[in-house]
């Protein structure tokens, strides 16, 4: 059966493609939003602690060379309070909300800033998750068809190989709106204070701290699209032959996403950790005047974090990150095999009735 040459090996158009990833981004975003935010927060929190400087030469203190300072982070920002006579500082030094686990941190969202928090981001999420989906996922298919129909054979590997392509594409564009979700989910912000941290991390460092965390999520989606479709593509073979199936059923591609979406995300979780570290440094202590030294390598900023926090700190926000990727994988890609599924019984019967 001939084909058009705008149709895909699918047996659908790009558009078609388009819609149905589209279609699955827009409910995974919704489903699985609450979860992200509980990640970030997980991931953000520093425990809070105090620091004694020395200040000099101050105007305001012109009698006492040097004052007690209390310095604490809640996750976005450091805040950097000064104080005359010590311990009386402890009178106004709030400490931020600790979570202690994932349940926890559930709870006390809801019950200090409302349920309305789990989804905070979500417009960002669903500009940046839609329109990426649809590059990511229409460039696989098109990628995998486009190395099959060149390399003329069933290479096992070509999944992984269209799949880390294809992320690294999509990864790219959609970066800066990425960094912004991330600041949101991380603490409440208003568009209009949100929209001055982004103004004063581009007037100090240019546009190019938009594209901040890149490396790192490169290091987390790339890998992690690569095993995930390689996975995904053998687990389904698995089930259809387990099953004597011809074709993969909605069931198949759920519970085939699900598997190979967890163990992904389980591998990839320590560049996640590093990602959102890296994001939600931009502007802390920049907007206070104080330079501090950062760490610009990944494995640099790894090893800070294991100092810091020992082996856990990379693995921070793994229950959320696994309860989150495992249903949404499932949910994006049976969604979207139902769609190319109902698109190409659509063609197909378009084909048949202008016999």
């Amino acid at each position: 059966m001939a084909e058009n040459s705008s149709v895909s090996p699918g047996g659908i158009t790009p558009l078609q493609q388009m819609l149905a990833s589209g279609t699955g981004a827009l409910f995974t975003s919704l489903f699985v939003t609450p979860l992200d935010v509980v990640k970030i927060r997980l991931q953000a929190q520093k425990t809070p602690f105090s620091k004694v400087l020395s200040i000099q030469t101050i105007p305001w203190s012109i009698h006492q060379p040097k004052w007690k300072c209390f310095l604490y982070c809640n996750g976005l920002m450091d805040h950097l309070y000064v104080c005359q006579n010590g311990n009386s500082c402890t009178a106004w030094y709030k400490t931020p909300t600790h979570f202690t686990g994932t349940m926890d941190a559930f709870v006390k969202i809801i019950r200090h800033e409302g349920i309305r928090s789990l989804w905070s981001g979500l417009p960002p999420t669903l500009v940046m998750a839609v329109p990426a989906t649809m590059i990511y996922f229409t460039t696989y298919d098109q990628l995998r068809g486009f190395l099959y129909a060149k390399m003329d054979s069933q290479g096992r590997y070509i999944p992984l190989v269209a799949g880390g392509l294809a992320r690294l594409g999509a990864v790219t564009v959609i970066s800066p709106l990425e960094l912004i979700r991330t600041k949101m989910q991380s603490r409440p912000l208003s568009y209009r204070e949100l929209s001055v941290c982004i103004q004063s991390a581009v007037a100090q460092d240019g546009w190019l701290s938009l594209w901040r965390g890149l490396g790192p999520t490169m290091l987390r989606d790339v890998p992690f699209s690569a095993l995930y479709w390689y996975n995904y593509e053998l687990v389904k073979e698995h089930f259809c032959n387990r099953f004597h199936l011809d074709e993969a059923t909605f069931m198949v591609s759920f519970a085939a996403g699900a598997i190979s979406g967890m163990v992904a995300a389980i591998l990839t979780l320590p560049f996640d950790v590093v990602k959102t570290k890296r994001q939600i440094e931009l502007g802390d202590m920049e907007t206070l005047g104080v330079s501090t030294s950062r760490s610009s390598s990944t494995w640099l900023l790894m090893q800070r974090i294991r100092a810091e926090s020992g082996i856990r700190g990379l693995f921070a926000g793994f229950l959320p990150r696994v309860i989150k990727v495992a249903p949404a994988c499932a949910i994006m890609i049976s969604t979207y095999e139902f769609g190319k599924t109902f698109f190409q019984k659509m063609n197909e019967e378009q084909r048949l009735s202008s016999l």
